[in-house]
């Protein structure tokens, strides 16, 4: 009986541990993603902020042909740059806070990966949807 109690104990204490885990994986960045419609720099712009707005993230202008995405969930935080010309964009980590980034790994918590995937899609709709 009490080695099917510590049997339980141990595999109880595995099951614990398992949900503490925060899952790295390497950063997902987006390289060279085509913008199929003609738009202008300027309509570019409207739409990538424009996606990103309902996700939460904060997208603002630095210059011509790029932008800075801020995402603040709880305390996490994850900026990244956001690049593009007529034919293409660009998402590339910048910062983050609290996502257990190594720079020598280049790994991240992978939450980031699917906010990052998510903001790409919803440009990837927004763009398309713009003309």
């Amino acid at each position: 009986m009490k080695r099917i109690i510590s049997l339980s104990a141990i595999v109880l204490a595995l099951v614990f541990m398992s949900g503490c885990i925060n899952y790295k994986a390497p950063i997902y960045n987006v390289p060279n993603s085509p913008i199929k419609p003609k738009l202008s720099e300027n309509e570019i712009s409207k739409a990538i902020k424009l996606a990103g707005a309902p996700l939460g993230w904060e997208i603002t202008k630095i210059k011509d042909g790029e932008l800075s995405g801020k995402l603040h969930l709880r305390s996490h935080i994850a900026i990244i740059k956001i690049t593009y010309d007529k034919n293409t964009y660009n998402i590339t980590y910048a910062s983050s806070l609290h996502l257990k980034y190594n720079k020598e790994h280049q790994t991240i918590h992978s939450n980031y990966n699917g906010w990052i995937q998510n903001l790409q899609n919803a440009i990837d709709r927004t763009l398309n949807a713009s003309k």
